[in-house]
């Protein structure tokens, strides 16, 4: 009777875990403000997702300095702008070649965000998701929002 009981508590217990468990895709978290420096960059927590620790940073490089561009930072501290550095609406798509290009892999954008204000223990304990077949990681990023606003008024995108 007592192993009866007790497979059942076991099978109980398995099958719940298992509910639980999600893609790392499916999880939606949005970049935060943690603060604007002197220089006027924005440090802002971004999440990102990928196969593994490195992919899933890099995407959160990217996810930052795309809400800086089209989104604006919403959450957390009020200090980073709200407003987006490119207003236009579907300027994503406008722009398709100039943006899939500048955010390809090792890309430009590399050259307007930074993992500098991160400390040696956020980047041993970030924040994680586990799913079965990525993972969804978080960083402290830096974005220098002057300089990215300058490049693209040197490119054209933006009017000054």
């Amino acid at each position: 009777m007592k192993k009866i009981f007790f497979g059942i508590l076991l099978m109980c217990f398995t099958a719940n875990i298992f509910a639980q468990a999600r893609d790392a895709g499916e999880y939606t978290n949005s970049c935060e403000c943690m603060g604007v420096e002197a220089d006027g960059s924005e440090t802002i927590l971004a999440w990102g997702n990928g196969r593994n620790r490195f992919d899933a940073v890099e995407q959160a490089k990217k996810n930052a300095v795309l809400d800086v561009l089209f989104n604006g930072i919403r959450k957390g501290r009020g200090a980073c702008s709200i407003k987006p550095l490119v207003p236009e609406v579907n300027a994503r798509t406008k722009y398709d070649v100039y943006f899939n290009s500048f955010f390809a892999d090792g890309g430009e954008y590399l050259e307007f965000v930074s993992l500098q204000d991160e400390r040696v223990g956020d980047k041993i304990d970030r924040d994680r998701q586990k799913g079965r077949k990525s993972i969804n990681m978080s960083a402290v990023v830096r974005v220098e929002r002057g300089l990215l606003k300058a490049k693209l008024i040197k490119d054209n995108i933006l009017k000054q």
